[in-house]
């Protein structure tokens, strides 16, 4: 099939079947994948930073929406602002730094000078050039329209008329979220800096990995020797493609990468947790939780606290940004456990991250076969047999071990690409 005809077939919805088959081509098509940049990426909200990365006024930090670099920044107020990195001028990007601290941002082509708010403040020849006739209040940097903070969370869309943030996750899912962000007082930190590593594969692979996927663990990292798993637990898909999966009881799993005493914390904590969230969400950090926002934040939480970014860097390609997150009022022997913990096990030399990487990068390099291609890939596992009526948890839920939230995914992918890209800007010069 061409490839223009594999483009027209997600607008019918015949890739992503209600029935649990997801057809290959959404992981490996070069025109599915220019089409879901604009018609995912730019309607979706996505992860820009933690709070704890720029807690001054002129604290920044460099990222990406999508494949568009960003900057976050804290402004004179207090609030985050974000923009694209990329002068109003031939393009170059402004900062090439990854975090800081700025008054201004200075392009090093032409000189065009942009103040922490992404107003445009100097333009060398100004007078001798352009006459003194650039109108530069209409050439600041680009702002991301849309930003909000939800419990340490920065998120950015280029959706003017999107939901807001909470909306857009819904009742539920802000629950589910709430265990990893706002178990404790004082909330969350990330510690460490920005891990940053590239696997040869699409960046759909992580993220419905992450929101969906527990079934591999025992396979996968059956070389790692961090214990049985455990037997019980749950996994929760909303409506918009967010997800998570967890098991119950079971803290023992993870003594191996991250010691007894981070153990014991998580079960001193745990009266504290029922407290502020209930019983319910107490047992869902209990022993590990994964899980995600669409479209590419994704979290662990239980003794194992990360949370990370899949960025696209083309059909077959993504790069990874990961974070330590620790609670703010851990001690900190705990949070320095917590880091090597993390950087043992899911940095880019972590022993599970490994494993997953080579499963992802290996799935991509059979997508290369013609016949590959023409095969549909599964996630019919636990169909039929989702729960509304679990004590405790909100939602429609499943085992744990199952693909209710890969399905979510997939179908509100699917629903995106129908919808198409936004509407562009005029291109009038206007920041």
């Amino acid at each position: 099939m061409a490839p223009r005809e594999a483009l027209s077939t997600v607008l019918d919805g015949e890739l992503v079947g209600h029935d649990g088959l997801v057809d290959r081509r959404v992981l490996c098509d070069e025109d599915l994948y220019r089409r879901e940049l604009e018609s995912v990426f730019e309607r979706s909200w996505l992860f820009l930073a933690h709070e704890s990365q720029i807690p001054n006024a002129g604290d920044f930090f460099a990222t990406t929406m999508a494949d568009d670099p960003v900057l976050v920044v804290r402004q004179k107020d207090g609030s985050v602002a974000a923009m694209l990195n990329s002068c109003r001028h031939r393009g170059m990007r402004v900062c090439r730094a990854d975090v800081g601290n700025a008054k201004a941002f200075t392009c090093t082509f032409h000189g065009w000078t942009y103040d922490a708010s992404g107003q445009l403040v100097n333009v060398p020849k100004y007078d001798e050039g352009y006459h003194g006739e650039l109108d530069k209040s209409k050439w600041g940097l680009v702002r991301v329209p849309r930003v909000e903070s939800y419990k340490g969370l920065i998120f950015g869309t280029w959706d003017e008329d999107a939901p807001t943030f909470v909306d857009y996750l819904g009742e539920e899912m802000c629950w589910y979220l709430d265990s990893l962000v706002d178990r404790r007082e004082g909330g969350t930190e990330v510690i460490g800096g920005v891990h940053r590593w590239v696997i040869d594969c699409n960046w759909k692979l992580g993220a419905e990995g992450f929101i969906g996927d527990m079934y591999h663990s025992e396979m996968t990292h059956a070389s790692v020797g961090l214990g049985a798993l455990p037997d019980k637990g749950w996994q929760y898909g909303a409506p918009r493609g967010h997800g998570t999966g967890f098991f119950i009881d079971g803290l023992e799993y993870w003594n191996g990468a991250y010691g007894d005493e981070v153990v014991r914390y998580y079960e001193e904590i745990a009266p504290e947790i029922t407290n502020r969230l209930g019983a319910a969400a107490a047992d869902l950090v209990s022993a590990c939780a994964h899980g995600g926002v669409f479209p590419n934040f994704a979290y662990l939480t239980g003794a194992a606290m990360t949370i990370r970014v899949w960025q696209p860097r083309g059909v077959d390609r993504m790069e990874v940004f990961s974070w330590v997150l620790v609670d703010r009022a851990a001690p900190p022997e705990i949070k320095e456990a917590s880091r090597r913990g993390m950087t043992r096990a899911f940095s880019a030399s972590g022993t599970l991250e490994q494993d997953d990487g080579e499963n992802w990068s290996e799935i991509q390099r059979v997508m290369r076969g013609s016949v590959a291609r023409k095969h549909p890939i599964n996630y019919q596992m636990g169909f039929g047999h989702e729960r509304d009526d679990v004590p405790g948890l909100p939602g429609t839920v499943g085992y744990v071990n199952g693909d209710l939230p890969g399905r979510g995914f997939y179908r509100y992918w699917a629903e995106l690409m129908r919808q198409g890209p936004l509407k562009r800007a005029n291109g009038d010069g206007s920041g």
